[in-house]
């Protein structure tokens, strides 16, 4: 827990709206992004998250016009992902006005974008994404998925985790698909895991339905808290939170 925490809400945008689902199914209507980004900014957030979930299984790239809107309105720094596969759409996103790129698919199937992006815009600016599932037959017990979480790969989560690691990207972002908008915590072996075999930041995503969940992931090894639905619902509000994690002695991100 030495390094700052900050805290994320996460918007995931459908047909240009943001949008909320359970285990990535069960998508239901939660607002405007523009308007979503400038409440969360006046809320106290550190960052933000804007994901087309959709962008990568309809085969299209990020609507970079929602991304220019959410740059206008934003007041802290945010990340793009969903659609990005090449260091040109990356580069499209990035000139929009987002602060950094996430890539997931993209980078699964083609590792060495992950070198190429790292090297043009530096790591900073690039989070890779890994969607996971439970797998008892894997090593660490977790499956990559991608396109969404729809595809199981065979591949194991930690090992990609550490192999994403060695090209020098500044943060990684695994989101358990059992625990994607359940609100029953955050899947804490799979977090534990990555933190001790990376030296990028992993961000908690995932499961976020109360106070203590963000918490149990910071002790886990997160520095960045990302949630959706506890934020969108108004179930937590950021203010709240920092308060409370405050009081667990949790050193944040200084705004």
């Amino acid at each position: 827990m030495s390094q700052p925490v900050s805290i994320m809400p996460c918007m995931d945008m459908q047909n240009g709206r943001v949008v909320k689902g359970v285990h990535f199914v069960d998508i239901r209507d939660a607002g405007d992004p523009v308007q979503c980004a400038r409440a969360y900014c006046e809320a106290g957030a550190d960052e933000l998250a804007l994901l087309d979930i959709t962008a990568t299984v309809e085969g299209r790239r990020t609507m970079l016009d929602v991304v220019a809107r959410v740059a206008q309105a934003a007041t802290v720094p945010f990340t793009v992902g969903g659609g990005i596969a090449d260091v040109a759409s990356a580069a499209a996103v990035l000139d929009a006005g987002a602060d950094k790129v996430s890539v997931s698919s993209a980078a699964f199937r083609k590792p060495e974008i992950i070198a190429e992006m790292v090297a043009e815009f530096g790591p900073g600016k690039v989070t890779i994404a890994i969607d996971v599932d439970q797998n008892p037959a894997l090593p660490s017990g977790y499956e990559v998925y991608i396109d969404g979480g729809r595809t199981p790969t065979g591949s194991d989560a930690v090992e990609w985790a550490r192999k994403v690691d060695g090209f020098g990207v500044g943060v990684i972002l695994p989101t358990s698909k059992e625990g994607d908008g359940a609100k029953t915590g955050y899947d804490l072996p799979v977090i534990r895991a990555m933190a001790q075999a990376v030296s990028a930041q992993i961000v908690a995503s995932g499961g976020a339905g109360e106070l203590a969940h963000f918490y149990e992931a910071v002790e886990a090894g997160a520095s960045v808290l990302l949630a959706a639905s506890v934020f969108h619902f108004h179930i937590i509000d950021i203010p709240q939170l920092k308060d409370y994690l405050k009081g667990r002695g949790v050193g944040l991100k200084k705004a």
